[in-house]
């Protein structure tokens, strides 16, 4: 942590070389991270997605209709 002083300094000048060349390569390190990681997501969510049962399939087994024997 740098002193109050110190992170004014670097706050008016902004980073030096090698400190920006390092919170680049992080920013690349967390990106890469993300877009790994909403992959993997986006798999799991399509393939949950396949396994469901077509939307017309639990219609297709209906129960016999039964009529009430006054209403013959």
């Amino acid at each position: 942590m740098y002193a109050l002083s110190n992170q004014l300094y670097k706050y008016e000048h902004g980073l030096t070389a090698a400190e920006q060349r390092g919170a680049d390569v992080h920013a690349g390190e967390t990106a890469a991270a993300l877009r790994d990681l909403r992959a993997g997501l986006g798999r799991t969510f399509r393939l949950r997605h396949r396994v469901r049962p077509a939307r017309g399939a639990a219609d297709t087994m209906t129960a016999p209709v039964r009529f009430l024997s006054s209403a013959r």
